[in-house]
């Protein structure tokens, strides 16, 4: 099943690793998020699913820019900016309330 492997070198290892966390983390804020709505009552997006998609997606994006993957680049590059402006919006508007 994993004889791939066995033809990969040192490098492609590490990055397949990185992948492999990438996907863990981003894969994980569902996890999260579904844990919190259930302690709620409701849906829920908790601060730390923002931080789960920033760095699940920068271990993809380092992921596909080492496979020279254009789609996964960009859909990736686009996402962490997202991530990112939600995370800006909402420290922002809990300094504003302080």
């Amino acid at each position: 099943m994993f004889e791939f492997i066995y033809n990969l070198s040192s490098v492609e290892i590490f990055f397949l690793g990185i992948g492999f966390a990438g996907q863990g983390l981003f894969a994980s804020r569902f996890i999260i998020q579904w844990i919190f709505s259930e302690k709620k009552g409701e849906s829920y997006i908790p601060v730390i699913f923002w931080y789960l998609s920033i760095f699940g997606g920068l271990g993809l994006l380092t992921y596909a820019i080492f496979r020279k993957d254009p789609v996964i680049i960009l859909g990736q590059s686009f996402g962490i900016l997202i991530y990112l402006r939600n995370l800006y919006l909402i420290h922002k508007k809990k300094t504003k309330f302080k």
